[in-house]
């Protein structure tokens, strides 16, 4: 049996364990607020209400000992933790001794020795989560393994991959299965087209300005710049009294677009790198955010980073009027970024910006909401702002003294660098930290505290990893 018919085993025993639990026991399901969290949640509450099961959710920044102590306070036999719960088996057989546990995660493992906790994780067949599946795959995977009928939740899974990076231009072979699901169940479309966030919701000029993967010189960053090269390649921006987007033009000006923009390129060690697969859900309004899988990704972590995950959810459950809050929800998101990025802008050359050889820590202590922090990273580590391998570690300041940080990379081919050793590594030494996520995006938590003793141990070692990442 290889690796993958031991984890489809598993899933086959998963499902048995859970078919076991009496109906009339209330399920405490168990959350991360990321796009990948959300799109768990919701594939586990759609097969809860299919069942005609009673449950309780709970969406969380970050699994911890205050949380588990919480959950096992609470008058529940079951719980099920989705896309969360690795990192601390020893934690939840302690806590939730004797309860019913599920875990159904694809992050790095603490402990092989997880007791009789329902145990679903590719990695413990060998297979790299962070690459071949999502927690909303693994989710998914065990959902149509208790009811095939669930795999008409197929491309909320491929949502919770594109959340979590997985998408190279296409996917591995677990994330390539639930996608050949959601294409047969007519739920996703597989385009080739411009790699360009937006193409359904952002004006034509706005969608090139704020493009930065691919950069395009002279375009991403200036909206003058975007208008004058429309203009240049014969398309008008305007559409009448509004303005055009990606998905008004027709086959021959998409052709002069994706011209214009490898011309623009020449100069990039990869011009012509500005096509690939473009998600889309046939069956969602044209022009919403939820028709392309990347923005809806987007709208699902504007969602639970501001606090309002139930309308992520419901968007997932394809509830219309809680998806209309849920898409009101991304204007908010979008003003925290900006918030975001004018802190950044304006502190960059300050005390709180230290700036190593080929790495850089962000400390934003409270200006920068810490469910943003992440976000912040993230945007910056895609932008021309940053040179190749530059690791870009961010910190801000969360509820009852603690810190959050979060810690991306410029240039990850295939996730060569394993962000989340690293992130372990630098916290090693710090007493009542925590860490987590997978090769790409990595966090961790500490006191507040601790921050100059974490601020050390950083420089130390993303010093170390930049300085071998040059010579590489």
């Amino acid at each position: 049996m290889d690796s993958y018919e031991q984890f489809s085993e598993s899933l086959r025993k998963a499902a048995e364990s859970f078919r076991q639990i009496d109906k009339k026991e209330a399920i405490r399901l168990v959350s991360h607020l990321d796009a990948d969290g959300i799109s768990a949640a919701s594939i586990m509450v759609k097969l809860l209400s299919a069942e005609n099961r009673k449950y309780s959710v709970s969406i969380v920044q970050q699994l911890n000992l205050a949380v588990i102590t919480q959950l096992a306070s609470e008058p529940y036999n079951c719980f099920v933790f989705t896309d969360i719960g690795s990192g601390l088996i020893d934690e939840i057989k302690e806590h939730l001794k004797g309860k019913k546990v599920f875990i159904l995660d694809h992050h790095s493992i603490a402990n092989e020795d997880y007791g009789d906790i329902v145990f679903v994780n590719p990695h413990l067949q060998g297979i790299d989560g962070g690459k071949e599946i999502s927690g909303a795959g693994v989710v998914f995977k065990f959902a149509c393994a208790v009811d095939p009928a669930m795999e008409e939740m197929a491309h909320i899974a491929i949502i919770g991959a594109v959340g979590d990076l997985q998408e190279q231009n296409g996917f591995m072979q677990l994330n390539k299965e639930i996608l050949d699901v959601a294409v047969r169940k007519n739920k996703i479309k597989v385009d080739i087209g411009l790699r360009i966030f937006g193409s359904q919701t952002k004006p034509l000029h706005k969608a090139l300005e704020y493009c930065t993967d691919p950069y395009i010189p002279g375009v991403s960053g200036s909206e003058s710049g975007a208008i004058q090269f429309l203009y240049q390649i014969g398309i008008d921006p305007k559409n009448g009294n509004g303005w055009k987007k990606i998905v008004h033009l027709d086959q021959e000006d998409m052709k002069k677009l994706v011209t214009g923009v490898i011309m623009k390129r020449l100069s990039e060690s990869r011009p012509d790198d500005v096509l690939g697969n473009v998600y889309i859900l046939p069956h969602e309004d044209e022009e919403s955010p939820t028709r392309d899988a990347k923005e809806f990704a987007t709208l699902l972590n504007a969602c639970g980073r501001l606090g309002k995950a139930s309308y992520g959810i419901g968007a997932c459950m394809g509830d219309k009027k809680i998806k209309q809050q849920a898409i009101r929800s991304l204007g908010d998101y979008k003003k925290e970024i900006v918030k975001a990025l004018n802190w950044y802008n304006e502190n960059k050359f300050s005390d709180d910006i230290f700036w190593g050889n080929n790495f850089v820590i962000i400390n934003a202590k409270d200006n920068v909401m810490s469910t943003m922090i992440g976000t912040l990273a993230s945007i910056l580590s895609k932008s021309n702002v940053m040179t190749n391998n530059t690791f870009i570690l961010s910190m801000a300041q969360a509820l009852e003294g603690n810190t959050k940080i979060s810690l991306r990379t410029t240039n990850n081919i295939n996730g060569a660098l394993d962000l989340r050793r690293i992130i372990e590594e630098i916290i090693g030494g710090i007493g009542n930290s925590e860490s987590g996520g997978h090769q790409n995006a990595a966090g961790a938590v500490i006191p507040t505290d601790k921050e100059n003793e974490f601020f050390e141990a950083a420089k130390e070692i993303l010093g170390k990893y930049a300085a071998v990442e040059k010579i590489g």
